[in-house]
């Protein structure tokens, strides 16, 4: 009963001292009333803001950061971390482009790219190159942005949570913190991609508590807090970086794609599902970490 006193005052220190460290950069953004102010700055600062709370609360405790689970995953979780997103990603805008709601591909974005990088190439040719580095190069950038947020989430609150919850409940509860922490930006900031506020806030609450669902399957399955790393930044490149620009506007378009539309929490939702389905391999892992620590 201490143990589990003691893990809840950890899980409560580290939602303040998080929420705490974020309200600067909030600040920050929302007066400059954009997310690309101070050079992108702001964003790199607040995704580190979970990082920088569970150092925190592990210092507060007398734990070490070796708590967070730094190990490198199996290879098939941090393939699985890889191509998830990949997978749910392309099935959404797949839904999107052969049903009419956007087209594909989008020529004005294709173009564009011809300049920005300046090889001389035709505008599929210009296209297929950026695709290339930004899929392998660009993870590189967006998994070092990921992690902040990721040690942070799955390093400390996913496997807290689990010490004292089932699966469930440690990975809804996860998920709704991360939903929530999110929300200055979409209520008051420019953190939408054109859809109503209430709209897009829905969307992207059932995208993000359904994700959260697989990325805590993968985290307390491998062990590792890579794997979602690895997931945070395959999402936010596919989806952010790739999928929703080469994505046609056909008037209503935003209201179906990206992170404020209809069609990816409904794709991600179904992931979740599978994953639930697959939470006693998952539950089993749980209790034997739970009696492991009891006998220490």
């Amino acid at each position: 009963m201490a143990e589990s006193r003691s893990s809840q005052g950890q899980v409560w220190t580290y939602l303040l001292l998080v929420f705490l460290y974020s309200s600067v950069f909030y600040f920050l953004i929302l007066h400059a009333h954009k997310l690309a102010a101070g050079g992108g700055l702001y964003v790199v600062g607040i995704m580190w803001c979970p990082a920088l709370a569970a150092f925190t609360t592990l210092r507060l405790n007398g734990r070490s950061a070796a708590d967070l689970g730094w190990k490198w995953p199996a290879r098939k979780y941090a393939a699985m971390s890889w191509y998830v997103p990949l997978l749910y990603a392309g099935i959404a805008y797949a839904i999107v482009w052969i049903s009419g709601l956007g087209g594909f591909p989008n020529h004005e974005f294709m173009q564009g790219l011809v300049g920005r990088l300046g090889q001389g190439l035709s505008p599929a040719a210009s296209t297929v190159l950026y695709v290339l580095l930004t899929g392998s190069l660009g993870m590189v950038q967006s998994t070092a942005r990921a992690l902040g947020e990721e040690i942070g989430w799955r390093g400390f609150l996913v496997p807290e949570l689990a010490k004292t919850m089932g699966f469930t409940s440690t990975a809804l509860i996860s998920g709704i913190v991360w939903a929530c922490w999110h929300y200055p930006g979409l209520i008051w900031g420019d953190y939408n991609a054109g859809t109503p506020s209430w709209y897009g806030l829905t969307c992207f609450t059932v995208m993000v508590v359904a994700i959260a669902v697989v990325f805590a399957w993968l985290r307390l399955k491998s062990g590792s807090l890579w794997t979602g790393a690895i997931l945070h930044a395959s999402h936010n490149l596919y989806v952010q970086a790739i999928f929703t620009p080469l994505t046609q506007d056909r008037g209503k378009t935003a209201w179906f794609i990206d992170e404020f539309g209809a069609v990816l929490p409904i794709v991600a939702v179904a992931f979740a599902i599978y994953f639930w389905r697959r939470r006693g391999e998952v539950e089993s892992t749980m209790k034997a970490d739970v009696e492991s620590t009891v006998a220490a």
